[in-house]
């Protein structure tokens, strides 16, 4: 009978993100390898048409969740979302009978499947994406972010030592958890890839879609993703402008949205660089690589700080995987992923300057780049699929399945 998986998540497709991206490959993988699984989303996925949606092949089931005017403050409605979610686990799992509860980040869905799997005896595993505390240095003053950052790190550091297992995406999360008193035996890496097969390899450039967006003529570096203060576009933005008057035919592109975008504009507007910059807006996940297509060079210039410094990104792989020349900042995610001068460029993270000069030399190295490009796509052919990853919960799940759950106990959830 084939080992049964529930996996809890944060959000899912049709949702864009590298999250949800990565859930899928998750599942399609698993399913490859003989597993049956179901999907739960919490009530942080937003509003759904229905209580199970499919999307791409996959079902996935919502939590939906009627918020009470008592707790319009945020840590009642964090436990009104785990309460739901706990709920919802109890229903799908007295039908699906799952051998494992898998919980993804945040720490808000690791606590209802360490509640429900505490009184149902079934094993636990909490997979660390970011640790949820790390986004309490982006929000409120800054007494409000230290109050929230040491409740987040206290609950993120409880569900840690008492989840049956731990897995990550990265080295550098990992030597975090096992910093918090977590075995080494307890946690194991599945690192993110990508499916080489989605990826194609030295296509030519559209034509037209260059024509459209003006760039026409011109050199272009260029990031898509998600417009988040963290990636650091303000710094690609400035090194355009450095760069301007030593290479006249430059421009760049800019594919996505987000929070930061308004200030990005803005940005652009001050530096005289509205007929360089092109914010092309979010586009359907089928025609990005029509965009990828267009960029020269690809930045990826994240500014330093706990969640770029431990959390590697999945777009530098992809680049990879596609053959993009990309230049990165040097933070810890970065580092982890990237070979200096032989998959990809690092330049010092937080520097506008260094980033310009890293640029210019890579646009100046044309030559290298077949070679770059090979050595690359190599990489992730060898070490970084997700077949070769989702292997790795074989032995995660087979060690739980030969063993009742760890007897520890919880405080009641009250509900």
């Amino acid at each position: 009978m084939a080992l049964r998986v529930l996996h809890i998540l944060d959000h899912s497709l049709p949702l864009h993100s590298g999250y949800s991206f990565r859930t899928v490959a998750i599942l399609r993988e698993q399913r490859e390898l003989g597993f049956e699984t179901l999907q739960l989303t919490t009530p942080r996925h937003g509003v759904a048409a229905a209580d199970v949606e499919e999307a791409d092949g996959l079902r996935f089931h919502r939590t939906p969740m009627r918020r009470s005017a008592l707790s319009a403050a945020p840590a009642g409605v964090y436990v009104q979302e785990m309460m739901a979610t706990a709920r919802r686990i109890e229903e799908l799992a007295a039908d699906f009978r799952p051998d494992i509860l898998h919980a993804h980040s945040p720490v808000l869905n690791a606590l209802p499947a360490l509640w429900v799997g505490r009184r149902r005896r079934m094993p636990v595993v909490y997979e660390i994406r970011a640790l949820w505390e790390d986004a309490a240095t982006d929000h409120g003053t800054t007494t409000e972010r230290s109050l929230r950052y040491r409740a987040s790190r206290a609950l993120e550091t409880f569900a840690l030592r008492h989840a049956d297992r731990v897995t990550t995406i990265c080295e550098g999360l990992r030597g975090e958890v096992a910093a918090r008193g977590v075995s080494s035996d307890r946690i194991t890496v599945i690192p993110n890839a990508v499916d080489t097969k989605e990826f194609r390899f030295g296509v030519e450039p559209d034509v037209a879609l260059r024509r459209q967006l003006g760039l026409e003529g011109r050199t272009v570096i260029g990031f898509a993703g998600s417009f988040y203060a963290y990636e650091g576009l303000d710094l690609l933005i400035e090194a355009v402008a450095l760069l301007v008057s030593r290479r006249p035919d430059l421009g760049a592109l800019l594919v996505g949205g987000g929070s930061a975008e308004s200030a990005l504009r803005a940005q652009v507007a001050a530096r005289g660089l509205a007929d360089r910059v092109v914010f092309a807006g979010r586009v359907p996940h089928a025609d990005v690589q029509r965009y990828y297509g267009l960029i020269d060079v690809l930045a990826y210039p994240r500014h330093a700080m706990r969640l770029t410094e431990l959390v590697t990104p999945l777009k530098p792989l992809e680049a990879m995987a596609q053959g993009s020349i990309f230049v990165a900042s040097d933070v810890g995610g970065h580092r982890e992923l990237v070979r200096d001068g032989e998959t990809g460029f690092l330049f010092p993270a937080g520097s506008a300057p260094e980033l310009a000069r890293t640029l210019d030399t890579v646009l100046a190295r044309t030559a290298d780049w077949p070679r770059i490009r090979a050595q690359a796509r190599r990489y992730v052919e060898a070490e970084r699929t997700w077949a070769r990853s989702v292997a790795r919960y074989a032995d995660v799940y087979g060690a739980l399945s030969r063993g009742p759950a760890r007897d520890r106990a919880l405080p009641a959830h009250g509900g």
